[in-house]
């Protein structure tokens, strides 16, 4: 990649085009940002609170991962099944990009309870294998696939330290993709 942008520059540098700004990265790169020559800022996005993409791609350890989605679990009729109350509107339907590219979060109560499917307002969990016993009522955490599109749906991020609930931040940007 450093090669390629070294003969980018070159091009610019032939015509006499100045190049000031040289974008690039990635949350996973930019530990190696500093190897990219002429590379005048880097992109990290998702680095700020990392996501289940970020540590499949050895980018950083689950515990690195600072968002996690609350759920309750809303059915447990269906043998197998467990029915929480977040779906598509809450976690997007991105799938995992590394790892076993399969879930749509992982729950950190039940690692082996993998969330199959998503609607808008419900998720799906195959429970049939897990040694967890859900229960209606139970409230779960699950870090999202893709944070950046998780926080991009909702008004706010509840701040907790410790576990205790320290401070609320509004999002910003919220809607306003046009």
């Amino acid at each position: 990649m450093a090669e390629l942008v070294a003969r980018g520059l070159a091009a610019f540098g032939a015509e006499r085009m100045p190049v000031e700004i040289v974008s690039g990265g990635s949350t996973p790169s930019a530990e190696f940002a500093h190897l990219m020559p002429g590379l005048t800022e880097i992109r990290p996005g998702t680095y700020v609170y990392n996501d289940l993409n970020t540590y499949y791609q050895g980018a950083c350890a689950l515990e690195d991962c600072a968002v996690r989605v609350v759920a309750t679990v809303v059915s447990t009729a269906v043998p197998g099944r467990a029915i929480i109350d977040g779906g598509s509107k809450t976690f997007s339907s991105d799938l995992l990009g590394s790892g076993p590219k399969s879930g749509h979060g992982r729950v950190m109560e039940a690692p082996d309870a993998p969330i199959i499917k998503l609607n808008e307002e419900h998720g799906y969990l195959d429970i049939s294998q897990s040694q967890h016993h859900f229960h209606v009522g139970e409230v779960l955490t699950i870090i999202p696939n893709h944070v950046c599109a998780t926080v991009n749906m909702h008004d706010e991020i509840v701040t907790l330290r410790q576990g205790e609930a320290v401070g609320c931040w509004k999002i910003a940007a919220r809607g306003k993709i046009r």
